[in-house]
């Protein structure tokens, strides 16, 4: 039974019943064996339940009581294939027979080190605290400075020196921008090639203009997506080509918003082989170009 038509039958089910009458007009079916409903069969103390006994429970306590055909329970436990439920799923499932002891403690593990290497208080950025970072001018600095190293196990070609509204900015950005923009293309996106964060300067580098968002550890610039299959996306080579620059012009777009500046090829000739977002807020909106 393919997976999509036991979700199916499973809610007409579910459906039927509530708009049932408590009592069925309907007499029962003629012949020696009628599908009795599933109840819980008495064990030794200690013994764990067999998977048709514990599907069942939880089935009823979901509003779906009654017989269970077997083919129904064979399927069901394949539970992690059947549903694509992650490995993390099934490993903190309650359903103990779906969660074999190893696969429990690598899924441990695994939140464990994330625990470890979360910074500004979310396990999906990860990196390491830095704390005050003084500027050489005035208008430069961090008041609390963090390393991010990933987001969202999409990794950065340098550690990226921000404050953790941008370092969470750039989590949004990776996760409603940049991976849908890609999506398969070459694998997925798998990494970001920073070409620029935390440095006390002016604005692109002009001497007397304001101090850059970049100063203010607000800011950073990619040159590029790491693509799963080892190719990368550059801004530089790929701005106005194929499904490479459309997946560009995509994810350059979904950063208006989330960011308050968004800047690329075409906006004021200093960034015409990077992205550049930074988290300052305008008068008038996000500032896109």
């Amino acid at each position: 039974m393919r997976p999509g038509l036991l979700f199916a039958v499973l809610a007409l089910a579910t459906q039927a019943m509530a708009e049932a009458p408590a009592t069925s007009l309907r007499p029962p079916p003629k012949g020696d064996v009628i599908a009795q409903p599933l109840r819980p069969q008495p064990r030794p103390e200690g013994a764990t339940p067999n998977l048709h006994q514990t599907l069942g429970q939880h089935l009823r306590g979901a509003g779906i009581p009654g017989f269970i055909p077997e083919d129904v329970v064979g399927t069901l436990s394949r539970a992690s294939a059947f549903a694509g439920v992650s490995a993390q799923a099934v490993g903190l499932s309650r359903l103990p027979v779906l969660r074999p002891n190893s696969l429990v403690r690598r899924v441990m593990s695994q939140r464990e080190a994330r625990r470890k290497g979360a910074i500004c208080g979310d396990p999906a950025i990860q990196g390491e605290p830095v704390g005050f970072v003084p500027g050489r001018i005035r208008g430069c600095g961090i008041e609390d400075a963090v390393k991010v190293h990933s987001v969202s196990g999409v990794a950065l070609s340098q550690s990226a020196m921000l404050d953790c509204t941008t370092a969470k900015a750039l989590k949004r950005w990776v996760n409603k921008g940049v991976k849908p923009a890609v999506g398969r293309l070459g694998g997925g996106a798998a990494g970001l090639r920073v070409a620029a964060h935390y440095a006390c300067r002016t604005r692109n580098n002009v001497p007397g203009a304001k101090v850059s968002e970049h100063g203010r550890g607000h800011a950073i610039d990619i040159s590029g997506v790491f693509l799963a299959n080892g190719d990368e996306i550059s801004v530089l080579r790929d701005w106005h080509s194929g499904p490479k620059g459309r997946a560009l012009r995509r994810l350059h777009k979904s950063g208006c918003g989330i960011f308050g500046t968004t800047l690329g090829p075409g906006s004021d000739g200093y960034h015409e082989d990077h992205l550049h977002y930074d988290t300052a807020r305008h008068r008038g909106g996000p500032y896109c170009r």
